[in-house]
């Protein structure tokens, strides 16, 4: 590697670039029919409650008064 042939410990570690190995991994394991609905179930269920959130927080972000006529009723029975 770097020119230098005295022997240190764990020399394999050093010169491990030049060892591949011809052994191949085994095959991943399929999922099974109800590992892949429990994902669906869990996937559905993460997507409803954000849809539900951006429900349920759209009235906290629109601007404005949100009874216009009763704030303009108030104010013609404080002029009288």
């Amino acid at each position: 590697m770097f020119g230098r042939r005295e022997p240190v410990p764990f020399a394999f570690v050093a010169e491990a670039e030049r060892y591949r190995s011809n052994v191949t991994p085994p095959p991943r394991e399929r999922a099974s029919l109800s590992q892949i609905a429990g994902r669906v179930l869990v996937g559905l269920t993460v997507a409803a409650g954000l849809v539900g959130a951006l429900l349920f927080g759209m009235p906290a972000l629109e601007s404005g008064p949100q009874d216009v006529h009763h704030t303009q009723h108030s104010e013609a029975n404080a002029g009288r």
